[in-house]
């Protein structure tokens, strides 16, 4: 199941993943997997607990795409204002593009008061 594993991640890296979701095409892979004696929902279910690789498996394609780290835990932490800018744009440039303008709607609807904090804490961290 390794080696399996260890060839379809090989597939996605090679079509921009983690930086995008990749598909690949669910007959073919089912046939596959059942080729190596092995069960497709098994190797998917596997990759999410080592990997962190999603599946959403369609009639046609199945769609990989990398789990977000929780909001919650602070991404950021022990990192220097360099480090954190490389990783701030990093992450940002792995969304896509729904990501992104549901931040920005999240900015928009913010007070101005919690508007002027975020601001206040780019300029403590010199990004603004």
């Amino acid at each position: 199941m390794e080696k399996f594993i260890k060839s379809i991640m090989n597939n996605l890296e090679g079509s921009g993943f983690p930086g995008k979701k990749v598909s690949l095409p669910t007959e073919k892979m089912f046939e596959i997997a059942d080729s190596k004696g092995l069960s497709l929902n098994k190797v998917l279910e596997e990759m999410e607990q080592q990997n962190g690789v999603l599946s959403d498996i369609g009639t046609e394609k199945i769609i990989f795409s990398q789990t977000q780290p929780e909001l919650s835990a602070d991404p950021f932490s022990g990192m220097d204002q360099a480090q954190m800018m490389e990783k701030a744009q990093a992450m940002m440039a792995q969304m896509d593009p729904a990501e992104l303008k549901k931040m920005q709607e999240m900015f928009l609807n913010m007070s101005d008061d919690e508007k002027q904090d975020m601001m206040k804490k780019g300029k403590d961290l010199g990004i603004i």
